[in-house]
């Protein structure tokens, strides 16, 4: 064969991805967006107001699971917030970006912002890649055969039926996440360990000690089992259908960054309402290719981006929100065969 050229690889001045770049400076996608986060920000920030207002009110009755309710979706949007200032979305200067995302994530949310914006860097630059996506990482699921025949202590239990337990295990996530925020600050790679260290105990210190003083221990923790349900199985629903049963990139593979982040990523379909639920998330391969475009540029990035993968002749991989989760639970399934065949 002979020598391909920048455009055919991918490199080079003349890469691929450069031109699909132009074409969104062009259509002045990548400009920020201040009224729309002004708008955004604020309906969240008083949705919250009102829900712990209505908390107060309401007193020790089991009317307070509607607030946990409320709550979850509050603190799912919370998140998305903060994901959006993590990758400068909201501000273009890194300072503005990181005092507003550990307001949001450690303050309001009890998740550590720098461990998360550590994990999620890594995420990024190698979407779906074994061994550099953390997100990927065996620790309780299984993502690929190989990591099924390998897998020991709970994510081989797990494997056997993990499509069947998925939902169950979201419910934990945001838990996790917590839990994970406070590990991670003994970690080398945290840039502010006493700072957000801080800010989790302050966050908990409120959230604990608001649940217990105002509602009786029983009616505490089913508001908690509710609110950290719901939340993480949000949070879940938001995430797992942008590259679960997306093709896996084993170690050795070449591909070129425009390739390797359209391969990988699935954008889901749907209206406003389902731009709103998984704040600008269904656009995820526009944003994997831009990751601190504002948000309601997305919609427009996606027709020019799915038209320029139809000339290149790269997939382009579009469905709704119960198909990519059908896809995704296959893919879990499908996975897990090695366990179920050596139980067998």
């Amino acid at each position: 064969m002979g020598r391909k050229s920048a455009r055919e690889t991918g490199s080079g001045r003349g890469s691929d991805f450069s031109e699909l770049s132009r074409r969104m400076a062009d259509a002045g996608l990548l400009r920020r967006r201040p009224l729309y986060y002004t708008v955004r920000f604020t309906a969240v920030g008083l949705t919250l107001a009102g829900s712990v207002a209505a908390f107060l009110v309401l007193g020790d009755s089991w009317s307070q699971l509607l607030v946990a309710a409320v709550l979850a979706l509050v603190f799912g949007q919370l998140g998305l917030a903060a994901h959006d200032l993590a990758h400068r979305q909201v501000f273009s200067r890194r300072r503005p970006s990181e005092i507003g995302g550990l307001l949001v994530a450690d303050v309001l949310l009890g998740m550590s912002y720098g461990w998360w914006m550590n994990k999620h860097t890594r995420h990024h630059a190698n979407p779906n890649h074994e061994g550099k996506d953390p997100d990927v990482a065996p620790d309780i699921i299984v993502w690929s055969r190989g990591q099924a025949r390998r897998a020991k202590g709970p994510a081989r239990f797990i494997g056997k039926h993990q499509a069947a337990l998925f939902f169950p295990l979201l419910t934990l996530e945001g838990l996790n996440l917590s839990f994970s925020s406070f590990k991670a600050l003994r970690s080398p790679s945290m840039k502010r360990p006493v700072l957000e260290g801080m800010l989790l105990v302050a966050h908990f210190g409120v959230y604990f000690g608001g649940l217990f003083s105002v509602l009786s221990p029983g009616k505490a923790l089913v508001f908690l089992v509710v609110h950290q349900g719901l939340f993480g199985l949000y949070l879940g629903s938001v995430f797992a259908p942008n590259h679960k049963g997306m093709p896996m990139i084993e170690e050795g593979t070449q591909l070129d960054f425009l390739r390797r982040q359209v391969l990988t990523s699935r954008n889901v379909d749907g209206g406003p309402l389902t731009d709103v639920f998984m704040g600008g998330l269904n656009y995820q391969i526009e944003h994997h290719l831009f990751p601190s475009m504002p948000t309601p540029a997305l919609a427009e990035a996606q027709v020019i981006t799915e038209r320029y993968c139809a000339e290149l002749g790269i997939p382009y991989c579009r469905t709704g929100l119960l198909a990519s989760h059908r896809t995704a639970l296959r893919h879990l399934r499908d996975v897990g065969e090695p366990l179920r065949t050596a139980g067998d």
